[in-house]
């Protein structure tokens, strides 16, 4: 094989100048979408994110080859934290305490940000039903102090839960203060 027929090696400094496009361009593609989907919601097109990074829609298609594949690389770093701040709530010594703490910071995000919201609420997203497993799972822990309806489980929490994020999302809604106010409701429909 001729030189010039052999792949690109790492010293290459023109596959080195593709590889640092390519990151480029992916960068300004999940910033994009992050600000439309905070903007706009889940509703936002492929084609819209092209124009906003100003790329191509193929430079985006290259990466995230359907739309639910960019909406999880955008939500995937906030599912991360969203995750963690669950676990740690699981893992602390008062579950009750940890859930009454925990729904209202929920809410909180989910006000903040309409992407994580939107995700949260479309639960398909393999992220979100996890950390719906993990609230459960909560849930469950703190039921032992006595201060949760005894018979609330999973299907209480998605529905509580989904249902309200759901229309606030529906009637966008933005204010922190309604969004907490919805937290409190939650909290007070699983106490006994």
């Amino acid at each position: 094989m001729a030189e010039s027929d052999s792949e690109p090696t790492s010293s290459d400094p023109d596959a080195s100048h593709r590889r640092l496009d390519a990151r480029r361009n992916q960068e300004r593609v999940i910033a994009a979408a992050r600000e439309l989907f905070s903007e706009q919601g889940l509703q936002v097109t492929v084609p819209q994110v092209a124009e906003r990074a100003g790329v191509g829609r193929a430079t985006v298609y290259r990466s995230y080859p359907s739309k639910e594949d960019l909406i999880v690389a955008v939500v995937q770093r906030q599912f991360e934290e969203l995750e963690q701040r669950t676990r740690a709530a699981l893992d602390g010594v008062d579950a009750y305490r940890e859930w009454c703490s925990f729904v209202p910071d929920l809410f909180g995000r989910l006000a903040r940000d309409r992407v994580l919201a939107d995700a949260f609420f479309e639960g398909r997203l393999v992220p979100a039903a996890r950390i719906l497993d993990l609230i459960g799972q909560l849930v469950a822990a703190a039921r032992s102090s006595g201060k949760i309806r005894p018979d609330a489980g999973v299907l209480d929490i998605r529905v509580l839960l989904c249902g309200v994020v759901r229309q606030l999302i529906v009637l966008d809604e933005r204010d922190p203060a309604v969004w907490r106010r919805y937290a409190d409701l939650v909290l007070n429909a699983l106490r006994p």
